[in-house]
């Protein structure tokens, strides 16, 4: 899934992210609009997870939620 489309379909997935790390709040996933980079960065700082892990969590997570919203 490329930025754009998750830029544009973030409304929708900011829920499930909700879902997927309960820790992050509202404003945060707003504010981050769908960046991959700035949502990895969150979780690591949140979760305590190495750069490389928080990358491949959020990539997955991406990648369980592509489709038409």
């Amino acid at each position: 899934m490329n930025e754009d489309t998750i830029k544009g379909q973030w409304k929708q997935l900011k829920g499930k992210a909700k879902e997927a790390w309960g820790d992050l709040t509202d404003d945060e996933l707003t504010r981050i609009e769908g960046n991959s980079e700035q949502l990895a960065g969150l979780v690591q700082e949140r979760y305590g997870r190495t750069r490389e892990e928080a990358e491949r969590e959020v990539k997955d997570f991406f990648d369980r939620n592509r489709g038409p919203y």
